[in-house]
C-alpha cells in the first residue's frame, strides 16, 4: 500500500517551528544563489543591449576596447568613405568617428570619486542609437563646449545634472541636457562633439568608428574587406558582439561566485534539514512502527519522508525566490573591468534563474531528507512499537 500525500503534508504542518526554520535556511541558499545569477544576467543584458545588430564597430586590431583602440583621422575617412555605408533621411551619411575619455567624477551622495565615460561624437553618433531619448533639455551643438548625461550619471555625480557644469581638459562644459538610453550602458556615458572633445584633450586619434550595415547580409563582405585593406589596421564587429564581449568577464566571474556562495550555504542547510528530519523520525518510532504493521511497505515511508523534505525544500525556494525577486526594483553600479568605469545595471530574473534556483532547493531537500528516511523505511516493526 502507498502512504496518502495528505500524511506527508500533515507532518510538515505538524512541526511548525522547525519546518520553517529549516525552509529559511534553504531560502537563503536560494537566495544567494539567485541574487548572484540576477547580478551576472543584468550585466550581460545591459552591455548586449547596448549595442545594435544594425550597426558595425571598428577598432584598431588586437584592441580589447574603445578605450584602448586609436584610428588615426585618414583611417577613419577609408571608412568613412566606404560606398556601401547607406544615407540617412537627411542627407547625412550614417557613420561617426568616436573619441571615448575617461573622467574621474565625484558621486553626489557619499562624493566618493569613479571613472565615467565620456564618448565624443557626431549628430549622427546620435541617430544611430535609436535608443536613446531625450528626457530634459536638448543635445549638444556641434563646436560647443556643450554636454548631455545618461540619466545613470546625471543622478549619480555632482555637476552632471542639466543646467550644471563639469571641468575637464581645460575647459567647464555646460550640460545642456539628460538623455536615458534604457537598460543600456550609455545610459552611464557622457555625450560631447567628438571634435570639441578631442580639441580639449589634444587627440588626434578616434577612438572608433561606428556605422550602419546596409543590409543584413552584408556584414561578412564587409568585415573581410576591411581587415584585409593594407591601408588600415582594424578589425571590423557587429556592436552586439562587441558589447556582449565586454561582459563575459565579469559575469563569467559572478557566475562562479555564485556557485561558489552557494555551495557553502547549501551543507549549512542540508545538515539543517538532516537534523529536522532525524528529530522527526526519532519522535515517530511508535507511528512508523503502526504504519508498517498495517501493511505499508518500507519503499511508501521511504516516499513519505523524502515528500516531507521536498515540500520543505520547495518552501525554501519560493520563500528564497520571492526575495530575490524583489532585487529587481534595485539598481547598482560597478566597475567595467574592460572599460575601467563605471556601469549602473539593475537585476534581471529570467525564466532559467527561476527554474535553477527551485532545483537546487528542491535538490537539497531531497539530499538533507535521505538519510533520515532511509533510516525511517528500515525501521524493525516489533522494535519501533516496542519504544515508548
Amino acid at each position: 500500500m502507498n502512504i496518502p500525500l495528505y500524511y506527508s503534508w500533515r507532518n510538515v504542518w505538524a512541526r511548525k517551528v522547525t519546518t520553517l526554520l529549516t525552509a529559511l535556511g534553504m531560502a537563503l541558499v536560494v537566495f544567494v544563489f539567485a541574487s548572484v545569477l540576477m547580478l551576472s544576467e543584468g550585466l550581460r543584458q545591459t552591455l548586449v543591449a547596448t549595442g545594435s545588430p544594425d550597426n558595425v564597430m571598428v577598432i584598431r586590431q588586437g584592441s580589447e576596447t574603445e578605450v584602448q583602440s586609436n584610428i588615426d583621422r585618414a583611417e577613419a575617412a577609408l571608412i568613412e568613405s566606404l560606398p556601401e555605408i547607406p544615407y540617412a533621411g537627411t542627407g547625412q551619411k550614417q557613420v561617426s568617428s568616436e573619441a571615448l575619455v575617461l573622467m574621474v567624477l565625484d558621486k553626489r551622495q557619499d562624493h566618493k570619486r569613479s571613472n565615467v565615460i565620456i564618448r565624443g561624437l557626431s549628430d549622427a553618433g546620435i541617430a544611430l542609437r535609436p535608443q536613446a531619448r531625450l528626457m530634459a533639455g536638448r543635445w549638444f551643438r556641434a563646436g560647443a563646449s556643450e554636454i548631455v548625461a545618461g540619466i545613470r550619471v546625471a543622478e549619480g555625480f555632482a555637476g552632471a545634472g542639466i543646467g550644471e557644469s563639469l571641468h575637464f581638459g581645460l575647459r567647464d562644459w555646460q550640460v545642456v541636457g539628460v538623455f536615458d538610453a534604457g537598460s543600456t550602458g550609455f545610459s552611464s556615458e557622457i555625450w560631447s562633439d567628438v571634435e570639441q572633445l578631442m580639441q580639449a584633450f589634444r587627440r588626434n586619434t578616434y577612438s572608433a568608428v561606428l556605422f550602419r550595415l546596409p543590409g543584413e547580409s552584408a556584414f561578412e563582405a564587409m568585415k573581410q574587406r576591411l581587415e584585409g585593406d593594407p591601408r588600415i589596421s582594424v578589425e571590423a564587429q557587429r556592436e552586439t558582439r562587441f558589447y556582449a564581449e565586454q561582459s563575459e568577464q565579469l559575469a563569467t566571474f559572478l557566475a562562479i561566485l555564485g556557485v561558489v556562495l552557494s555551495s557553502v550555504f547549501s551543507l549549512g542547510a542540508m545538515i539543517g534539514a538532516l537534523i529536522t528530519l532525524y528529530g522527526a523520525v526519532a519522535s515517530r518510532t511508535r507511528e512508523i512502527g503502526t504504519l508498517r504493521a498495517l501493511g505499508f511497505e518500507p519503499r511508501s515511508i521511504l516516499t513519505a519522508f523524502l515528500l516531507e523534505s521536498l515540500l520543505v525544500g520547495m518552501a525554501g525556494g519560493v520563500i528564497g525566490l520571492g526575495f530575490a525577486a524583489g532585487l529587481q526594483f534595485i539598481t547598482i553600479s560597478t566597475m567595467n573591468w574592460q572599460s575601467f568605469s563605471e556601469l549602473a545595471f539593475s537585476f534581471v530574473l529570467t525564466p532559467r534563474i527561476a527554474l535553477q534556483a527551485l532545483l537546487i532547493a528542491v535538490l537539497m531537500g531531497l539530499l538533507g531528507g535521505l538519510l533520515p528516511a532511509l533510516k525511517a523505511a528500515r525501521m524493525n516493526v516489533i522494535e519501533a512499537l516496542r519504544s515508548a
